[in-house]
């Protein structure tokens, strides 16, 4: 093999260019994950905030 027929064997190999796509994906759907949980964390901690609110006046009286 000649140095010429490397670098076009080299250049037409695209498994890296498939291997970086895939992990762009799935760095996106793990923000979209995170994101997600984020806010339902935050609004399971507004519930149980009210829930502890409402409690605690009713053992007040």
């Amino acid at each position: 093999m000649t140095k010429n027929t490397i670098f076009a064997e080299y250049l037409e190999n695209d498994s890296g260019a498939t291997a970086i796509e895939y992990a762009l994906l799935a760095a996106l759907i793990a923000v979209g994950i995170i994101a997600g949980v984020t806010v339902f964390a935050m609004s399971i901690n507004d519930l149980f905030g009210g829930v502890d609110g409402d409690l605690s006046g009713a053992f007040d009286n």
